[in-house]
């Protein structure tokens, strides 16, 4: 089976939907920001804080890299993993991606109390959140299906990427 690979912004449920779409199907969840914290030793916000967005960037390449040859495992990725076409084409060879979206104001209302993101730390969180994902919108949408999330419970978006995935896997 491809790998399912969840992209999306900052909020838009990929983590909770992973663990859910792991634990239906019985595979593993593997989240590349989780891997970026382990070979680091320390919190997105940290690495930000002392190395820059750059190195943060270099690393998640290097991550993408390895979990991308993976196989039948949900692959959850950081919200700007888009940004990199490399990313993207690696994470298509052995998967499909899945981009989740949420409106701007579902994301400030599920992140309002996180004051981890390092880039809506400075000004207004709406306003950052709108003009990053004005930003991304391009990159998210160069994916295999989109599926919004802001009415859905992650349960049901689990349920639906799952179904469009088997169909798609028995196809073959």
């Amino acid at each position: 089976m491809k790998n399912i690979v969840l992209t999306g912004f900052m909020g838009s449920g990929k983590t909770t939907i992973g663990k859910l779409i792991a634990e239906k199907l019985k595979i593993d969840l593997v989240d590349t920001d989780s891997e970026i914290i382990k070979e680091f030793g320390l919190t997105i916000d940290r690495i930000f804080e002392i190395y820059g967005e750059k190195k943060f960037r270099e690393c998640e390449r290097k991550v993408i890299e390895r979990v991308s040859k993976l196989e039948n495992v949900v692959i959850s990725t950081g919200g700007g993993v888009v940004l990199e076409p490399e990313n993207i084409r690696l994470l298509r060879e052995n998967g499909v991606i899945y981009f989740l979206y949420a409106s701007p104001d579902t994301i400030l209302k599920r992140l309002k109390d996180d004051n981890s993101r390092p880039l809506l730390k400075n000004g207004d969180k709406l306003s950052n959140i709108i003009r990053l994902l004005n930003l991304r919108m391009p990159f998210y949408k160069n994916c295999d299906f989109e599926i919004n999330t802001d009415i859905l419970t992650p349960e049901l978006v689990a349920e639906k990427i799952i179904s469009i995935h088997m169909t798609k896997e028995s196809r073959k």
